[in-house]
């Protein structure tokens, strides 16, 4: 049969956010035990008491956080250039068989225009490009035999070069989003490369994204 603690760790795993600023001793046991007290009661299918919640909160012990992993905080402070690009159109579009042609036709524009902002993504249904906004009108010439799902004007990209061996580092992902959300910046989308992290945001949150990630290297 599950106990208190069992839950509480189960909630406490499902919502990491929660568990690392437990962890940070941040947050007030009694307030948290109070909001977690229902949920908990339900898992376990009968009435738990507050105080046993609150106990179970104090005894968890969680793993060590990736916020004091060394080489997360290595890898923060070897970020590269931080870049950003205003006036960014992003399209979607329906995969089909002549999609690629014409991303095809394209990419000899872009290969031609290297100061332009471009990025591509393709997903199982549907692709995504996001290129400078000036040449919003030709990729509506390129493609205007294909089935536009949506398109978003305005946008800014935020680009921040990784540190070589960024890849053998755990959580550092996680890192950049959870400093984006905790300062309520929506990402439109997110393109990354080996060594190369980009978010494109609406340009009204653009310097506060800047901010946030250039807070890291600190």
């Amino acid at each position: 049969m599950k106990t208190v603690a069992q839950s509480v760790e189960q909630l406490l795993k499902s919502r990491p956010f929660l568990e690392e600023a437990l962890q940070e001793n941040i947050i007030n046991y009694s307030a948290l035990a109070e909001k977690l007290q229902p949920e908990i009661s339900l898992l376990l299918k009968k009435s738990v008491k507050t105080g046993a919640v609150m106990m179970a909160l104090r005894r968890y012990k969680s793993p060590v956080g990736v916020s004091k992993n060394l080489k997360i905080q290595q890898a923060f402070k070897n970020l590269g250039d931080i870049t950003v690009r205003s006036n960014i159109s992003a399209f979607t579009f329906r995969n089909t068989n002549t999609l690629v042609n014409c991303h095809g036709k394209l990419l000899a524009f872009v290969s031609d225009n290297t100061h332009l902002f471009y990025a591509f993504t393709r997903g199982i249904l549907e692709s995504n490009i996001m290129i400078s906004g000036a040449e919003a009108e030709r990729v509506n010439s390129f493609f205007k035999a294909e089935k536009l799902l949506n398109k978003r004007d305005k946008l800014a990209a935020v680009s921040v070069q990784l540190p070589q061996d960024n890849s053998k580092v755990a959580g550092l992902y996680y890192q950049l989003f959870k400093h984006l959300a905790w300062s309520n910046i929506a990402l439109y989308e997110v393109v990354s490369t080996t060594n190369e992290f980009t978010v494109l945001v609406e340009e009204p949150v653009v310097e506060q994204a800047f901010s946030v990630l250039k807070n890291l290297k600190n």
